[in-house]
């Protein structure tokens, strides 16, 4: 008899992981980064890989390019972060939101704020 479906491995919707890491200990960052891999765990997600932003330069960072680099790749189902404030400062957030989705992604948020609605719910 074969074991159910639920008893064998299988691979999740491909997503990769972003976080923005400016003043982080090491502690957070190894926190952070276990969160995001239990979220694709708990959602049966493979987590590919994790791109980490360290620093704040001015324009566009290695770290988001390489994303926007693998979000082209066939098969990406979407980008976790951990608080939409991952992505940057609002304007900066704003405008990476809007290049993520026009690749055909999905941004998944893992923790909301209060204010920020999830699409599909009504108030």
């Amino acid at each position: 008899m074969e074991p159910l479906t639920e008893h064998r491995p299988v691979n999740g919707p491909v997503v990769y992981g972003y976080l923005r890491l400016v003043h982080a200990s090491p502690a957070r960052c190894a926190a952070l980064s276990a969160s995001l891999a239990e979220y694709c765990r708990q959602h049966e997600l493979r987590l590919s890989g994790l791109f980490t932003e360290r620093c704040e330069p001015p324009g566009e960072t290695p770290a988001f390019s390489g994303l926007l680099d693998v979000l082209e790749l066939p098969d990406v189902y979407g980008v976790v972060v951990p608080t939409a404030s991952h992505l940057g400062p609002r304007t900066t957030a704003a405008e990476r939101e809007q290049r993520i989705k026009r690749t055909g992604a999905r941004l998944l948020v893992v923790r909301r704020n209060q204010r920020t609605p999830v699409a599909g719910l009504q108030k």
